[in-house]
């Protein structure tokens, strides 16, 4: 896909950069070992497409970015630690808690909850406004708390062992994973100075694609190995975690995977938002759930 590889690199290098480890080291260390680590960079590739198709300069959207990477990177460490879903793995290798231990991981996602804000106010360029910046940094503080990805991940824990409607599910799906796809897409394309049609065009795609990513995201754990996946296979169903697999079966849920990134896919173009990047993760999605 055309430029994924290239935002994918400078988010690394700036990632790299912001994250420079200071005293004391170890907080500074855990922090890198879980945002750096070896990931598919999507959340921050998304900023960076949405600000170009937008008509914006893409380097005034890099610390917004890896805001945003840090946000996730934050997420995933709190998924991982014992009083949540307990795994030993993540992205191949130990996860944070078992890398460092528990203390020293909590203390890792609260830094970089904390620090994430800071590079957007810090770090973005002055011909940003102000009042951009922080349009961009409530956006991003909505997203983080209650209102959405920690509103998802308590409804996620409440209902492990339980049936629940559709309704609940895709609440779930919506602020645990779509979220941070509208977030990034929003976040770039407001940098861009973009108008409001294009932004709302952008976050219908985010929402589409972030349900189809989590239904195939479900898939996978099914299907794949834990050397495929990188983390441990098959979690959900050991844990009775409330899926679209387990709530409608497989075939089911591959056809809801091709609907959503159809949907998805016609929303951008339909607002003059031609972007093979976006559509391209689509039609990888795609593929491989056909397989």
């Amino acid at each position: 896909m055309e430029n994924f590889d290239k935002y994918k690199e400078l988010v690394n290098e700036a990632l790299d950069r912001f994250l420079e480890v200071k005293y004391p080291e170890r907080i500074w260390e855990s922090m890198r070992y879980s945002v750096l680590a070896d990931g598919k960079r999507l959340r921050p590739v998304m900023v960076l497409e949405a600000c170009r198709i937008c008509g914006g300069n893409i380097d005034t959207a890099i610390p917004t970015a890896c805001a945003i990477e840090m946000l996730h990177a934050q997420s995933l460490i709190h998924d991982d630690l014992p009083c949540m879903d307990d795994d030993d793995l993540r992205r191949g290798r130990p996860t944070n808690h078992k890398a460092f231990d528990e203390a020293t991981a909590v203390l890792a996602g609260d830094a970089l909850l904390s620090f994430a804000p800071e590079v957007i106010i810090t770090k973005t360029p002055s011909v940003v406004s102000d009042s951009t910046k922080l349009e961009v940094l409530e956006a991003f503080l909505v997203a983080a708390g209650a209102h959405k990805l920690i509103a998802g991940q308590v409804v996620d824990i409440e209902s492990e062992g339980k049936t629940v409607s559709e309704e609940t599910l895709e609440f779930i799906h919506k602020n645990k994973t779509s979220a941070l796809f509208e977030l990034s897409l929003f976040c770039g394309a407001k940098i861009a100075g973009a108008s409001q049609e294009k932004i709302d065009a952008l976050q219908k795609y985010a929402e589409n694609f972030g349900l189809a990513f989590q239904i195939y995201d479900d898939i996978i754990d099914i299907i794949a190995t834990t050397e495929e996946l990188g983390k441990t296979a098959g979690k959900d169903a050991k844990v009775q975690k409330q899926t679209y697999p387990a709530l409608y079966g497989l075939e089911e849920s591959k056809n809801k995977v091709i609907e959503l990134c159809k949907e998805a896919k016609e929303t951008i173009l339909a607002n003059g938002l031609e972007s093979s990047l976006l559509a391209g993760i689509l039609d990888i999605i795609e593929k491989r759930i056909k397989k």
